[in-house]
This record gives C-alpha cells, structure tokens and sequence, in this order.
C-alpha cells in the first residue's frame, strides 16, 4: 500500500504546453460568455416587461383590446405551442423515416446525395419559405380544407367554414410550413446517431435471424432512442422562435381554438412580436417585451424536459 502511494507520488506530471493553457482559457471563456450572455438576455426581458406584467388594461391600452397583460398573452402561449407541436408530429415521423433510409437503406451514392439535400433545407431563409406557404401552399390545400369541412366536418379539429376561399392560411398550414423547416435539423441528428450504432450489434441481430426491420427495431431504435428526443427539441425550439414564416402564412386573430382549418387562428408569440413591435409605443412595448420573456421561459422549460428524458436513456445514448 505505502510503495503504491509512494510510486503515485513520484509518477511525472504531465507538462503543460502554452498551447494548451491557451486553449484552456479560451475554451473557458467561451463557456462564460454564453452563460454570461443568456444571462444578460434573461435581465434585460425582465426588467424590460415587468412594467407591461404589472400594467392594468388601462395602462396598456387599445392594443390588447381592453385585456390585461395575462389574458392577452394565454391566446398567443397557446398558438406557439399547438403549431410547434403539431409541427413536430408531421416532421418528426418523416425525419426518422428519410434518416433511416439514408443511414441503412439507400445506396451509398443515392444516400449522400439525399443528405446532401436535405442539409440544403437547412439554408433555405425562413421568409423564402413564408413565400412558398403564403403564395403556394395555402392555395393548393384550400380545395383540400373545404373537403375536410365537408365529409369530416363532425371533428372538432375539422368543424366549421375552412380558412377563406382561394388561400387557407389556417395554423394547419402555418404548422406544414413550420414543419418542413424543421426537418432538416431533425434529420440530420437522427442520420448521424443511427449511423454511430455498434456494427457489431447490428450484425449480431442479423445473424439470429432478424429481418432489416427487426435489426433496426431491436438494435438502432433502443440505442438512438436518447438521440431523437434532442433532435425533436431542437426542431421545437426552432418551430417555437420561428418568426416571419408563420407571420406571412398566419391570418390570426388572437383567439384559442383546435381548428385546424378555420379562418380564426390563434397566432403565436413571435409573429406577434414581429407584426406589433414598429408600431407599439409606451407601455404596450413593454407588454410585447414581456411576451418575449414569457416564449424565453417556454424554450427553457421545453429544453430542461428534454434534458430530464434524455438522462433517463442516458445508458441508450450514443456516446454511451
């Protein structure tokens, strides 16, 4: 025991490089600045919307429409979040099937050139796909929506006249257009963990017998399991911060409601924001900065969950 420790006390240490100590330092910094920097984001929002918080009706004015400051923002909290998630249950299901073809199914030329696309998604500005919903998408889905109002109309999620005529510019679509935009993100995380799945495991199924869907079922699933839960919340922070996509596309008018296909559609934080803000003044500035606060908390909180589920499969990850 003694010539144990008296050999760990003579073991060299390892020698510290400039190169390294500066590397150090950087690396730390870097680190600190972020937190520094969210943290200065959080004080600003809050010092900046506490006045618009604590407002009466009165004080804040015409623009709320006579409501208060937590009755105004439960309509757009509302809004944010059904999109996002409606967003998620279109992409999500499509970006596991379009990665897990390229990582086992598609040949390899055929496989690179469809990642190579698919990033590509990722470059494309959000008001160029504001554009394509607003000008394209909404028309060709209006026949689509009054048929849905016509033969399923007894769902609620169907009932009621369809989102106006020649366009629909309904939260379904606001949702489709959110939802191509965060494929890209999805897709790409879930391509590289299912690519980092043990060969050895995979081969191992195979040989017992399993099919290329059972090796994926019983092999790639359980191991990526951790992988696509961050990847779906990164596509939700994305579709909960989109901007000017769902402001184009959007006709909202700050209402709740589950129809999905109606001409009144509750509209979301940011669009809100970005359609209100040139002209807000006085106190009213306040009451759209304190609704920022309120979609800061959201992805916070949308973040912390994800980080809970995550280490509940941390021994499923791929850096496991």
């Amino acid at each position: 025991m003694s010539s144990t420790t008296e050999r760990e006390k003579e073991a060299p240490r390892p020698v510290r490089r400039p190169g390294d100590r500066i590397f150090e330092g950087l690396s730390t910094s870097a680190g600190v600045l972020i937190l520094l920097t969210l943290l200065g984001v959080g004080i600003f929002l809050t010092l900046e919307g506490l006045p618009g918080i604590t407002a009466s009706a009165d004080e804040i004015g015409g623009k709320t429409g006579g409501k208060g400051f937590f009755a105004y923002v439960w309509p757009l909290v509302f809004g944010t979040v059904w999109a996002a998630v409606i967003a998620l249950l279109i992409a999500v299901p499509v970006a596991i099937g379009v990665a897990l073809y390229i990582s086992h199914y598609a040949p390899p030329r055929l496989s690179s050139t469809l990642g190579y696309v698919i990033d590509l998604l990722a470059a494309v500005p959000s008001v160029v796909y504001g554009l394509w919903g607003l000008l394209f998408l909404s028309r060709e889905l209006a026949p689509f929506y009054q048929w849905l109002a016509d033969n399923l109309g007894f769902i609620p999620f169907f009932a009621g006249n369809p989102s106006g005529g020649v366009s629909a510019n309904s939260i379904l679509t606001a949702s489709l257009v959110l939802a191509v935009m965060v494929l890209p993100i999805i897709t790409a995380i879930c391509r590289e963990i299912f690519l980092q799945t043990p060969r050895l495991h995979e081969e191992a199924a195979l040989a017992l017998g399993a099919t290329r869907w059972e090796m994926v079922r019983l092999s790639v699933f359980p191991y990526a399991r951790s992988g696509i839960v961050s990847a779906s919340m990164l596509g939700l922070g994305r579709a909960l911060g989109e901007t000017m996509a769902v402001a184009m596309v959007l006709s909202a008018s700050g209402v709740v409601t589950f129809n999905l296909i109606g001409s009144t559609n509750p509209s979301t934080i940011a669009a809100n924001i970005a359609l209100q803000f040139p002209e807000a003044f006085g106190t009213f500035t306040n009451v759209l900065i304190a609704t920022g606060l309120v979609l800061f908390v959201i992805t916070f909180a949308a973040n912390f969950a994800a980080r809970a589920i995550v280490e509940r499969r941390k021994d499923f990850s791929g850096a496991n």
